[in-house]
């Protein structure tokens, strides 16, 4: 197998470098304890609470696709809800998950709640990650995301009960930002919502809370290195974390990171979710934004985020850009952080009756 370099970003905090293809997911004893990992068995790979485990007659079932997407196979799951009638209309609504997130992890649980509120959803991996298709691996692209988006919209525009004048996007952290992106051009989303946006371009250039401006141009050089050693045949290198101790976890200041880690790596750990990308994808990060052309929305939009959430200063600027919007709302899911709106039950509840209030409204 081909050696791949995996270096760590200056803004993640953890200085490391190992093989991907040595990649484990260590624990450690603390005198602050251990963190638990929780390991699930679902017979469609799901690792949320509440998750389904078999298609059964009347309730909400899942159905595992595949298509075609720029020529990669996209892996997708369906959601439909229960006594679900294919000569029926319904809404439909595209889940984009987080970044370094699949469609197992948040973004299923979201598209399961949704099915059972009466919508026809589908959550897909991105192009290059979980089990879609594409090399290299782990390619973190913002024109791919975006295109994932527009991507999920064609396919459930032809599934069987889809009325496509209600179709709606929602998106989870980075997914999100894409999907705030999608939705500029994109028409035939009638309604758009996010959860705990994260602007990936921002962060990446800027740093997270503008922790890397001094760092801009170091940053860019190095990235553009990595496509030059690409170029010419070298080993292709990965910026993100492989690994991480509970140890190290706990030493990590910003609860985004730190719950993040232990969302990822311990209680929601899923085989094909990674917080690794190919170093050369900051050519193409570090200048994007969420936010720019935020005037194309002529949506309804709905735009959450927890009291709490070290991210929420990305909803709020997307937000205020958001001027054109047919009509618009900010919802603070008070007390909850960014990862707690990924899995804690009590903030799970309370955006979900908000996105159902919204999506019955404008759909």
């Amino acid at each position: 197998m081909k050696k791949i370099t995996i270096s760590i970003i200056a803004f993640i905090l953890i200085a490391t470098s190992v093989s991907i293809h040595a990649q484990t997911k260590k624990n450690s004893q603390s005198k602050m304890g251990k963190i638990e990992v929780i390991k699930r068995n679902n017979p469609f790979g799901l690792v949320y609470d509440g998750a389904i485990t078999e298609n059964t007659t009347g309730k909400v079932n899942i159905h595992p696709v595949k298509y075609k997407l720029n020529g990669i196979e996209i892996a997708a799951n369906v959601y439909t809800p229960a006594n679900y009638d294919s000569s029926k209309k319904y809404a439909a609504i595209t889940v984009a998950h987080p970044n370094g997130g699949v469609k197992e992890q948040t973004a299923g649980l979201y598209a399961q709640r949704l099915a059972e509120a009466g919508y026809i959803t589908i959550a897909a991996d991105a192009s290059y990650q979980g089990a879609s298709g594409g090399e290299p691996r782990h390619t973190d692209k913002p024109v791919y995301r975006t295109e994932d988006i527009h991507g999920m919209a064609d396919f459930i525009s032809q599934y069987p009960g889809v009325d496509t004048n209600r179709i709606g996007a929602f998106g989870i952290c980075g997914g999100g930002g894409y999907t705030l992106k999608a939705t500029q051009s994109d028409k035939r989303f009638k309604a758009v919502a996010t959860l705990s946006m994260f602007n990936s371009g921002e962060v990446r250039r800027n740093g997270f809370q503008n922790s890397g401006l001094k760092t801009i141009q170091e940053r860019l050089k190095q990235a553009s290195d990595a496509r030059a050693q690409e170029a010419a045949g070298g080993e292709i290198l990965y910026s993100g974390v492989a690994s991480i101790t509970d140890e190290e976890i706990k030493k990590i200041s910003t609860d985004l990171y730190r719950e993040g880690y232990i969302y990822y790596y311990r209680t929601n750990a899923h085989p094909n979710s990674t917080f690794l990308y190919p170093t050369s994808n900051l050519m193409d990060l570090m200048t994007w934004d969420a936010v720019e052309n935020m005037d194309l929305i002529n949506q309804p939009l709905l735009m959450m985020t927890g009291s709490k959430a070290d991210t929420k200063y990305m909803t709020d600027e997307a937000f205020l850009k958001a001027v054109n919007a047919k009509e618009k709302e900010l919802f603070i899911i008070d007390g909850a952080t960014h990862i707690q709106t990924y899995w804690r039950l009590e903030y799970v509840e309370k955006a979900m009756h908000k996105l159902t209030e919204f999506f019955e409204k404008n759909l």
